[in-house]
């Protein structure tokens, strides 16, 4: 026991980070095509090899959103020079939330489309890649007619250079911010081949 607490605390040394626990594959990244501030196509190849940071909001919301998007701000000033790096800000309201709406609303932030995109497009899609690609709200609520629902949520999703969220967390909450900023440094030296069992947080049955 003695020479392996050694052989595992040299191993610490030599490799940083070796004893931690890696953070579990929640969910992938489904394939989806949005509309950028810009007026550009984004889909899920443009995330590959990023670091992604994922909320939902709406331009008009005069609640969480403004607190949420102050908070993503301190989030794209720490890592906006980083190569690797990508924050995604999805509306859950298209209808008013058109592409000139959202370039408006991204200037007013500051945002590089280069490091942090506002999306837009069909509902429908914007919403399944809520609850089933970034778990940010209950996929039985797909049950409902789409034009009756609504997501308001204040938490992030962090995907992976292989496209798998791996943490989701409260974006009011100062101290999941900085656990959430630590996990962002950790991904970033992931080599994009790290490989998770798959867990759910809505315990859904397969399909």
């Amino acid at each position: 026991m003695l020479l392996f607490a050694g052989f595992m605390f040299a191993l610490n040394k030599v490799i940083p980070g070796y004893s931690e626990v890696k953070m579990p594959v929640l969910s992938n990244v489904q394939p989806f095509s949005f509309i950028s501030q810009d007026g550009k196509q984004v889909t899920e190849n443009d995330i590959r090899g990023k670091v992604c940071v994922v909320e939902y909001f709406f331009t008009t919301c005069k609640g969480i959103c403004p607190k949420m998007n102050r908070n993503m701000k301190s989030i794209y000033e720490k890592f906006k020079n980083e190569q690797d790096f990508l924050i995604l800000s999805h509306t859950v309201d298209p209808e008013t939330d058109s592409v000139a709406r959202m370039k408006q609303y991204a200037d007013s932030m500051g945002a590089d489309s280069n490091k942090w995109l506002f999306l837009t497009g069909r509902k429908d899609g914007l919403y399944s890649a809520a609850r089933l690609s970034y778990l940010l709200d209950d996929p039985k609520n797909n049950n409902e007619k789409m034009e009756e629902q609504f997501i308001h949520t204040q938490f992030f999703a962090l995907v992976d250079k292989n496209s798998s969220v791996r943490r989701i967390y409260d974006g009011l909450k100062q101290d999941e911010l900085k656990e959430l900023m630590k996990d962002i440094d950790k991904l970033l030296i992931e080599q994009g081949n790290e490989k998770s069992s798959v867990n759910s947080l809505f315990n859904n049955n397969p399909q």
